[in-house]
């Protein structure tokens, strides 16, 4: 039987990473101007990238248990 993958986790993961992108695009633009605004949008960036690895690795761990053998 074939495990059913959860693309709604990974819907939510691949958002997280994209707003983790902006964050990042942020604190580059930031960088120079706003040290304090560069370290919130990393520190914003880190979460989420944090956020997507978790849901990433459910649906991984998942798929890695169904193709176990009994």
């Amino acid at each position: 039987m074939a495990q059913q993958i959860d693309t709604n986790l990974l819907k939510k993961a691949e958002a997280s990473s994209s707003i983790a992108k902006d964050m990042i695009a942020q604190a580059i633009e930031q960088s120079a101007a706003n040290p304090t605004l560069c370290q919130e949008a990393l520190k914003a960036a880190s979460a989420e990238i944090a956020q997507a690895q978790t849901m990433v690795s459910q649906v991984y761990s998942s798929l890695q248990t169904a193709s176990q053998p009994s």
